[in-house]
């Protein structure tokens, strides 16, 4: 409601503005049309009046166009024409009263004098009312774009959500077998601590918006958060790496991004093999792009199959899809297989957010490091 009135109140603004100073310009073009002919007495006075009459004949006009606006070309020219004709008529007649007062009082030959130059005074007010109905139409489609935009905004935002929204019910089914299993084994304060790890994470996921976007560093920290509760299955059985440079750790991402592809390379390369596995993430800036790749040493492609049939899942499927929605088609994503492995590489548009107070940091690389999990480390 706030929306519309400050809307209505700003086109309010503007037409009385551009009203007032189109019939002031008119006034002052005919004022100084005569400067090249001689200036009866009474002429400022006699414009005065004319642009006043102007002023305030053309007023309903504009209430008349919004009422029949939208109703097409056969209401709407008809109108134009009309509406333009009968209020050059009662222009003319207060403009020739006019003149005959201030400037020439001789009497009228006919009644029809009163009518004199109604033709030209036509051609004025249409003029009147090409800009009204041009400006008009163009906040009409001006309106529409943004509606568009808020409607495509709005639909992105519940895709992205959804995306989102897809992958905790997994990753959660997954967490509490582990928990549950832990309870049946007796461990139950290795199982409080789970619960406890699995409670941040969740709050986590809970307070970071969809649309919003973190550091690579803060994306890491989240990772920790989720390897928290991931190391109470794996143990010293995963293996985890990271290479990311100095410079890339101040880059934006989409909050829990790297998430989904790390659950997804823990699925199929460690949890089904004995001895775990490793995987590695590196992070680089390049130009003008941040390259990001999640490796490990699983099994990879089986051969023949293209890249995410076996091993694609929701996981790296919305993580496609949302980096569609946020980067259009300035984005690079790829699963391709490492021998041994699989490798998932992505390239976004390199951004930082803005940081008056800090310092830049060096672009020195962070790691390689290699971090064990291990056993029972609860918390």
């Amino acid at each position: 409601m706030r929306t519309l009135l400050r809307l209505r109140s700003s086109r309010n603004v503007r037409f009385w503005s551009l009203h007032t100073a189109g019939w002031l310009a008119y006034g002052l073009a005919v004022y100084f049309g005569f400067l090249f002919y001689k200036r009866p007495a009474g002429l400022g006075s006699a414009i005065a009046v004319a642009a006043a009459a102007g002023f305030v004949l053309s007023i309903p006009m504009r209430y008349i166009y919004r009422g029949i606006w939208g109703r097409g070309e056969r209401w709407i020219i008809p109108a134009v024409l009309a509406t333009s004709y009968v209020t050059a008529l009662g222009l003319r007649i207060i403009i020739n009263l006019d003149i005959r007062h201030f400037i020439d009082p001789k009497p009228f030959s006919s009644p029809f004098d009163l009518f004199e130059g109604a033709l030209m005074s036509t051609y004025l007010l249409l003029c009147w009312s090409g800009l009204y109905l041009g400006i008009k139409y163009y906040e009409s489609k001006q309106q529409q774009q943004a509606a568009v935009l808020r409607a495509v905004t709005l639909a992105q935002e519940a895709q992205l959500k959804m995306l989102r929204y897809q992958l905790n019910p997994h990753f959660l089914f997954n967490t509490l077998n582990a928990i549950s299993t832990l309870i049946l084994d007796n461990q139950n304060r290795t199982a409080n601590h789970a619960v406890m790890r699995l409670s941040e994470f969740l709050r986590y996921t809970l307070d970071q918006d969809p649309m919003k976007r973190v550091t690579l560093r803060q994306e890491i920290e989240a990772l920790d958060l989720y390897l928290g509760t991931e190391r109470l299955r794996f143990g010293e059985r995963l293996r985890l790496e990271y290479a990311v440079e100095g410079a890339a750790l101040d880059a934006l991402v989409p909050s829990l991004l790297l998430q989904p592809i790390l659950e997804n390379a823990l699925k199929y390369a460690v949890s089904p093999r004995e001895q775990g596995g490793m995987v590695r993430i590196e992070g680089r800036a390049r130009g003008a792009m941040l390259e990001i790749s999640v490796i490990d040493d699983g099994p990879g492609l089986e051969d023949g199959s293209r890249p995410g049939e076996r091993r694609g899942g929701v996981g790296l499927r919305n993580t496609r899809e949302r980096l569609a929605v946020l980067y259009g088609d300035s984005y690079r994503f790829a699963v391709l297989s490492s021998r041994p492995g699989l490798r998932v590489d992505m390239a976004l548009p390199f951004e930082t957010a803005a940081r008056e107070e800090a310092a830049p940091r060096a672009a020195e690389p962070l790691c390689p490091r290699t971090v064990h999990i291990p056993q029972g480390a609860g918390a």
